[in-house]
């Protein structure tokens, strides 16, 4: 009797906390060396702190396309500002209850494979792997910071941008629509990561699996 091949499973990637999906991968893939493990790991990561933008059909990339990307939503912006102004009463009784619920704008995200295959080099392996570790599917761990669009989108002026005064009720939320799926994890504010920083926690990664 043919016993059924069970599907590959999901890896989660906490963008903060390489360690966890390094050890999926080493499940998954045991005869792949802890150090390649810890880099196909480091360059997972980079694709979703990289994920391209997704909006009306077309692709942007962070940070190079930031300018392209906020003037093509300014006009929309613009329109659903004018909607929330129309529905704002004029005057308001003194004891009234102002309508202030956010009004979303969802922007698309997908894993931005190009990016992890940087870190990767001449490794075509790896990138093999890389690739085919997203075909399989991944859940990304994140919070709103360690997203390079949603950093960008969250410190963009709108004001500037739209040509007026946009309502504080607008809040813009990328989230991935497309080649993964993502869970984002408390509010907190925290830094943007440099390149630099990267780099570190992908070297102190590596020097963890090997010293297993």
């Amino acid at each position: 009797m043919l016993r059924r091949k069970e599907p590959p499973s999901l890896i989660i990637c906490n963008l903060t906390k390489l360690e966890s999906a390094v050890d999926q991968i080493r499940k998954t893939h045991p005869k792949l060396l802890a150090a390649d493990a810890a880099l196909v790991a480091s360059a997972l990561s980079l694709t979703g702190r990289h994920a391209k933008a997704v909006y009306e059909g077309e692709y942007f990339l962070w940070p190079n396309d930031n300018e392209k990307l906020m003037q093509s939503m300014s006009a929309h912006l613009h329109s659903i500002n004018e909607a929330i102004v129309e529905a704002t009463p004029k005057k308001v009784a003194k004891n009234a209850v102002v309508d202030e619920e956010p009004v979303l704008v969802n922007i698309g995200l997908a894993p931005n494979l190009a990016a992890g295959e940087e870190l990767l080099n001449t490794r075509e392996d790896l990138k093999t792997l890389l690739s085919d570790i997203l075909q399989a599917g991944v859940e990304f761990s994140y919070s709103s910071a360690d997203i390079g669009w949603q950093w960008a989108l969250d410190r963009a002026n709108w004001n500037t941008i739209s040509d007026g005064d946009l309502s504080r009720r607008i809040k813009i939320k990328a989230n991935f629509t497309e080649g993964a799926v993502g869970s984002e994890q408390g509010t907190a504010t925290k830094k943007r990561t440099t390149k630099k920083a990267e780099e570190a926690v992908v070297a102190e990664v590596v020097e963890a699996v090997e010293a297993k």
